[in-house]
């Protein structure tokens, strides 16, 4: 007899060779069982208890359960496909954050009006209630099973074990090395959601594969309550926003991922740079310009070239030099802190720039502004000595949090990003130099209170850097602000500072972004805000509606001028349409505040203002309204 020990600190004896649905069955929660943890491994329900175990029973309602759940539907899936689509050949489907995709090669096209027909032949498998079966092959045998099935004969050669992992269900065979859920039958609360195309292994110069994308939940009730979740992602996508707002627009004809900024945006753009580069001069910053593009010995200087070209725009060769447009700018400011010889009380010198940047990100990365082609950074680089280290990281960090606190973000996190010690060949600089500096970058954080976590080898091949992650609204993971410790370009450029004895000493670098890409911030704040940005950030603040162009216009001008005078960015809408279409137009532009002008705002001097989202409408003076924005704005609230 073996022993196996429960979740629950129990000890239970069986024979060699039971199934952990045996013990699920006797313990009378069988149905509630989609998997076991056996030995600390996720193991089908039908597999044999071999040896003396810990077994955990995983519930469909345990978190470990939502990615067999999801796995297993993308089989049911495959299944289906199969049915509706003879010689269908299929790649891979694996289970994903929110749900599944699978990757198919079908003779014909299948588009998101066929999402309901696949789902009706699934419904139909789940019924039929299959039994899912788990055994294995020779690489031989599988390769003669699947012989119809070119990705599947790809996949089979890249395993390294001599035996491969198939899941049957009825007809419908796979390779996996699973775990599943025991039979279809239990896969009842699913939703197929998008088709798109998808390089065979992500490779451009493969096959295009046709990928559908598709959730599974434990209930009907999680499944209606993430069903919900996508549609408030789709009222908040800031593509969506930013046409409907005027913030920015595309045009093939100008470039895929090159944005335009229109007025709307180009006022938020504005503001955010205002604000973040007065922060940046009353911490001692020097703000510089340097020009989009450089010679290509610059990038092979700093090293760029050999490690990032290929992310790079192709050279340009004019009058016997060769030039590209630059994906960053530290090369740039490299060369300017270079060509002035400094001393020890300089530093730290900060140099910021709102900088123009160019990455060639490939067609099917693009989203929106933001991920593009073209972008501008909030970038800075700071020259300290290297016992300054501590002091520098604490205070960008500090900025970081102001600015985050400015903002109300809260739902970010820092991850700390070290260098892996069984691989230290492709980092730069020695073993001592990457401990204290590490070191240093934790007592920072711990001085700080700044909750983070450790992302062994995570770090640049210049040094370890602090990135602070947050989620958007619509579940993207972001990268925000960054910090990076840099000892590599200070070497390629020679840099150096005059010390305390006279001598000539190596400078350390801080990369550093708060903002981080505009355009990818401000597709950030408009997903945050669902499009109603903070009255301070609001391009316009408020838009004056009369009720009568007759009798309230000249009045309204006189207030329109007021505003304008007072730094209120405001506009008069004197359409000939009804007062109620105005303000349901002004509600959808989410301009902040809609200013009713009637007889008795014209002969007491008067605004009634209502402010987006809110039905009540308040009337007070002028003046009074003017004070309340303008508090609202220093306050940035």
């Amino acid at each position: 007899m073996l022993k196996v020990k429960l979740l629950d600190g129990s000890i239970k004896e069986v024979e060699k060779g039971t199934l952990v649905l045996s013990v699920a069955k006797e313990l009378g929660i069988l149905k509630k069982c989609c998997v076991g943890k056996l030995n600390g491994k996720l193991v089908d329900l039908k597999t044999p208890i071999e040896e003396d175990s810990e077994l955990i029973l995983v519930t469909f309602e345990d978190k470990e359960a939502f990615e067999v759940i999801n796995h297993s539907c993308a089989h049911l899936m495959a299944q289906a496909m199969q049915r509706l689509y003879p010689g269908t050949m299929c790649g891979v489907g694996p289970a994903i954050e929110e749900g599944f995709y699978y990757d198919f090669g079908v003779n014909g096209v299948v588009s998101n009006e066929d999402l309901d027909k696949i789902e009706n032949e699934m419904r139909k498998i789940v019924k039929e209630n299959l039994p899912i079966n788990h055994y294995k092959l020779s690489k031989a045998e599988a390769k003669e099973k699947f012989k119809n099935d070119k990705y599947k004969q790809e996949l089979i050669d890249a395993i390294e074990d001599e035996e491969v992992g198939i899941y049957e269900q009825g007809e419908y065979v796979d390779v996996c090395r699973g775990p599943h859920v025991i039979s279809t039958g239990v896969l009842k609360n699913f939703k197929l959601l998008s088709v798109a195309g998808a390089y065979w292994r992500g490779d451009s110069k493969k096959d295009v594969l046709t990928r559908i994308y598709g959730t599974c939940w434990n209930s009907e009730e999680e499944l209606k309550a993430y069903l919900e979740v996508l549609e408030d992602r789709k009222a908040r996508d800031h593509r969506k926003l930013g046409k409907q707002l005027g913030i920015f627009m595309f045009d093939d004809l100008v470039g895929r991922g090159l944005p335009m900024w229109l007025p709307n945006g180009f006022t938020v753009r504005r503001l955010l740079s205002d604000y973040i580069t007065d922060k940046e001069i009353d911490l001692g910053y020097q703000h510089v310009l340097t020009p989009s593009l450089g010679n290509v010995e610059l990038y092979k200087t700093s090293g760029h070239w050999d490690h990032y070209k290929d992310d790079m725009f192709p050279k340009m060769d004019v009058d016997n030099e060769s030039f590209v447009l630059r994906p960053m700018n530290c090369p740039h400011h490299m060369v300017m802190y270079r060509s002035t010889l400094h001393s020890y009380r300089e530093l730290p010198l900060r140099i910021a720039e709102i900088a123009a940047d160019f990455r060639f990100e490939a067609s099917g990365a693009l989203t929106g502004i933001e991920r593009t082609r073209a972008f501008y950074q909030n970038d800075s680089h700071i020259f300290c000595m290297p016992n300054q280290i501590g002091e520098v990281f604490k205070e960008v960090t500090k900025l970081i949090l102001d600015v985050y606190n400015d903002f109300g973000f809260q739902n970010y996190k820092f991850r700390l990003s070290l260098r892996d010690p069984n691989d230290v060949e492709k980092y730069f600089g020695n073993d001592e130099l990457w401990e204290k500096s590490e070191n240093q970058l934790r007592e920072v954080l711990k001085e700080l209170g700044v909750d983070y976590y450790e992302a062994v080898g995570e770090a640049a091949f210049y040094g370890p850097k602090l990135d602070v992650q947050v989620k958007s609204a619509i579940g993207h993971d972001v990268t925000l602000s960054t910090i990076q410790l840099d000892y590599q370009l200070p070497e390629r450029f020679d840099l150096c500072y005059i010390d305390e004895k006279g001598e000539k000493s190596r400078p350390v670098v801080v990369h550093r972004a708060i903002l981080g890409s505009l355009d990818r911030f401000v597709a950030f704040l408009l997903e945050e805000t669902k499009g109603v940005l903070p009255t301070w950030l609001a391009p316009v603040q408020a838009v004056i509606l009369p009720v009568n162009l007759n009798f309230h216009k000249e009045y309204s001008d006189n207030l329109l001028a007021k505003l304008k005078a007072n730094k209120i960015r405001a506009r008069a809408d004197y359409r000939e349409e009804k007062l109620g279409y105005k303000i349901r137009e002004a509600q959808v532009q989410k301009i902040p505040y809609q200013l009713v002008i009637g007889d008795k705002e014209v002969s007491e001097n008067l605004v009634t203002y209502r402010e987006y989202g809110k039905q009540e409408q308040i009337t007070v003076s002028v003046d009074e309204f003017i004070k309340l924005i303008s508090e609202k704005c220093a306050n940035r609230k």
